[in-house]
C-alpha cells in the first residue's frame, strides 16, 4: 500500500494521531533546549558534517585501516555485500558455536537485513532486549521510529501485551510496574543467552574499536555474559580518528532524545579474555549511494531520529505508514534508492518545509535531497500521470501573476460562499484531511497597499 493510504488509516484514529504528534514534538522541544545550551552547537554540526564528508571521500582506505586495526586487536572481521550475505555470515558464526539462544540490542542494520525472521526460521530463539524493541517484537510489529521504536503504542496497550505474554496483572498500565516486569523477563534471557548481537553507532578507523550507545545498558549486559559477541555495522558508521568521536557523541543524544549524553556509551576494543568478537561490515547498497553525487550526503546520517521528531508529516502519519526500516525524511531518501518502484510515494510525503534540515546534527540538506529524489523517480518514469499533470498545472499557475491572482480571488470567494460539504466531501481527498483557515476579506497585496496609503497620508 502507498504512504497516503496507510497514513489515512493512522489519521483515522484522531486521538492516537494527536498524542503521537505531541509526544514527538515534546522530544523535538527537548532537543532545542539542549542545543541552545551549547554555545558552539552550530560549530559542532559544521565540524561533524566536514568529518563525514572527509570520511566518505576516503571510505575504502579507512575501511581497510579499520579492518587491519580491528584484526590486530583479535577481532574477526567479515564483509557482506548485501543483507542476505550478512544473515548467512551471522548464522555461520552462531552455528560454529552451537548457539541456540541470542539476545540483541537495538540495531537498525539487522532490521534492514531482516535478521530476526531469518534466524527464527532456522530455529534460533532471538530476543530484542531494548524495551521498546521487545514490546514491538512481542506484538509482532516492526519499529515505527529508529530511536523510539514503540512510540506509536500507548501504555494501556503495553499492559495488554505484557498480560498476554509475560503474565502481568490484567488491566495494569503503570509504567514502573510494566518496566519491572520487563526487567525480570529480560534478566532470565540475558542469563541463558549463548550469544549477544549489537549494532554499531560509531567505528574508529584509527584504533579498530567501536562504540555502542544505549540508555538501558542492555547492550552491555547482552555481550558481557555470553562468550560470543557479534557486532553488525553499516560501512558508513566509520569515523577516522578517536578525537572525531567526541564531536558525534555530543551531537547524538542531544539530537535524538534531548539528553546531554546517552546513559551508556560503551567502547569495545577487542574481545574479552576467553571470548570472541566478530564484526560484520555490510554494504547493502551503500557503495551505490556513495557513487551518486545527488544522494551521497544521505550516508552522513548518524540515525538520531531528529528529522522524524520534527517532521509534520511523520508526526501525524506514524512510522508504519512508510513501510520501510528507516521512516521519515531520511528514510524517504534511502528507501527509494534501493527499491524505487515499491516506495515511489515516499518523497512526496513531505512539504519541503526544511525543518528536517534545520535539526539534522550533521547538516544533511534533507529537503533538497527529497526534491532531488522526486526528479530521480520522474526520470525512472515512476510518477503517476495525475501527479505529473497536477504539477504541470500548478507550474503554469504559479508562473503567471495574473493567473495566480485570479485563482486566489476565486478560491477566497468559493471558500466564503460555498457550503462546507461542497469543499469537504468524499470526492476531494485533499480536503478531507485538511481544514483550511477562514479566507481573509482582502489579499496581502491589498492590505499592504492600504497600509502604504495610510502611511503616506500621515506624512
Amino acid at each position: 500500500m502507498s504512504h497516503p493510504r496507510l497514513a489515512e488509516e493512522f489519521i483515522d484514529n484522531k486521538e492516537r494521531a494527536q498524542w503521537h504528534d505531541k509526544s514527538l514534538w515534546f522530544v523535538r522541544q527537548k532537543r532545542d533546549r539542549m542545543a541552545s545550551g551549547v554555545p558552539e552547537w552550530e560549530d559542532l554540526r559544521q565540524h561533524a558534517s566536514a568529518i563525514k564528508k572527509h570520511t566518505m571521500s576516503r571510505l575504502p582506505d579507512l575501511l581497510e585501516q579499520f579492518e587491519e586495526n580491528a584484526r590486530a586487536l583479535g577481532v574477526h572481521v567479515h564483509w557482506a555485500v548485501d543483507g542476505d550475505q550478512h544473515n548467512r555470515i551471522v548464522h555461520d558464526i552462531l552455528k560454529q558455536h552451537n548457539v541456540r539462544r541470542v539476545v540483541k540490542s537495538k540495531s537498525m542494520l539487522t532490521e534492514e537485513c531482516h535478521l530476526n525472521p531469518f534466524l527464527e526460521q532456522l530455529g534460533y530463539d532471538v530476543v530484542d532486549t531494548d524495551l521498546g524493541e521487545r514490546i514491538v517484537q512481542l506484538r509482532e510489529e516492526s519499529p515505527s521510529h529508529i530511536v523510539l521504536p514503540a512510540i506509536h503504542i500507548r501504555k494501556e496497550e503495553v499492559g495488554e501485551c505484557f498480560h498476554q505474554h509475560l503474565g502481568t496483572e490484567e488491566g495494569a498500565s503503570d509504567p514502573a510496574y510494566l518496566t519491572e516486569a520487563a526487567r525480570n523477563h529480560l534478566r532470565e534471557r540475558f542469563c541463558s543467552a549463548d550469544a549477544g548481537i549489537t549494532g554499531v553507532n560509531f567505528a574508529i578507523a584509527e584504533t579498530g574499536g567501536f562504540v555502542v550507545c544505549t540508555n538501558e545498558g542492555n547492550a552491555d549486559l547482552g555481550v558481557s555474559l555470553p562468550k560470543l559477541h557479534i557486532a553488525c555495522m553499516g560501512i558508513e558508521k566509520l569515523v577516522p580518528r578517536v578525537s572525531d568521536l567526541a564531536v558525534f557523541l555530543r551531537l547524538l543524544a542531544r539530537s535524538a532524545t534531548g539528553q546531554p549524553i546517552t546513559t551508556y556509551s560503551s567502547h569495545f576494543h577487542g574481545p574479552r579474555e576467553g571470548s570472541e568478537l566478530h564484526i560484520v561490515l555490510v554494504d547493502n547498497g551503500r557503495s551505490a549511494i556513495l557513487g551518486s553525487s545527488e544522494f551521497r550526503r544521505s550516508l552522513n546520517c548518524i540515525r538520531c531520529g531528529a528529522c522524524m521528531n520534527t517532521c509534520p508529516v511523520y508526526r501525524r502519519s506514524g512510522g508504519h505508514s512508510y513501510q520501510s526500516t528507516v521512516p521519515g525524511p531520511i528514510g524517504s531518501i534511502l528507501t527509494p534508492l534501493s527499491t524505487p518502484k515499491a516506495h515511489s510515494s515516499l518523497p512526496f510525503a513531505c512539504t519541503l518545509c526544511g525543518s528536517c534540515t534545520d535539526v539534522c546534527p550533521v547538516k544533511i540538506d534533507l529537503h533538497h535531497q527529497l526534491l532531488a529524489m522526486r526528479g530521480f523517480l520522474d526520470r525512472k518514469k515512476l510518477l503517476d500521470l495525475s501527479k505529473k499533470l497536477s504539477m504541470k498545472f500548478l507550474s503554469g499557475l504559479l508562473s503567471s501573476t495574473w493567473a495566480y491572482t485570479q485563482a486566489g480571488r476565486a478560491a477566497r470567494t468559493a471558500l466564503r460562499w460555498l457550503p462546507r460539504f461542497a469543499v469537504y466531501n468524499r470526492l476531494n481527498g485533499w480536503g478531507r484531511q485538511r481544514d483550511l483557515p477562514e479566507p481573509p476579506a482582502a489579499t496581502f497585496r491589498e492590505q499592504y497597499a492600504a497600509e502604504q496609503r495610510g502611511s503616506g497620508d500621515e506624512s
